[in-house]
């Protein structure tokens, strides 16, 4: 990377108090991630961190909690219509969007309500 690039480490959503568990269901059961160490200074603050890849999505705990309805990370994925049908049969919503150019893509709704947007370039 030079000096004057970037590049995204990783995404931080918010969940409530005591959704650990449920995030792990979610994210590491039904989206397939893996769950990664916070360093020790940062676990004592609850929540999880997940990864696939190159991508991290940090979940922190928020004590005063609103999901994100409209803010979302827009995740590149190959399989997609796999992981839709993953999605469903998990229960979740998921609402497939024809408007992007050159991208299939869908948003869902994690199990504490953030969006999260799935695409694969066509």
């Amino acid at each position: 990377m030079s000096d004057h690039g970037y590049a995204l480490h990783h995404v931080q959503l918010a969940i409530p108090p005591g959704a650990e568990d449920e995030c792990r269901a979610f994210y590491v059961g039904v989206l397939g991630m893996e769950e990664i160490a916070k360093p020790p200074a940062l676990a004592a603050r609850g929540g999880l961190w997940v990864r696939s890849g190159s991508l991290e999505i940090h979940l922190g705990v928020e004590i005063d909690f609103r999901p994100a309805r409209k803010g979302h990370p827009g995740i590149l994925v190959g399989g997609l219509e796999a992981l839709a049908e993953r999605l469903v049969a998990a229960g979740a919503e998921v609402v497939w969007d024809e408007n992007f150019p050159a991208f299939r893509r869908f948003h869902t709704f994690d199990n504490v309500g953030n969006r999260l947007e799935f695409m694969t370039p066509v």
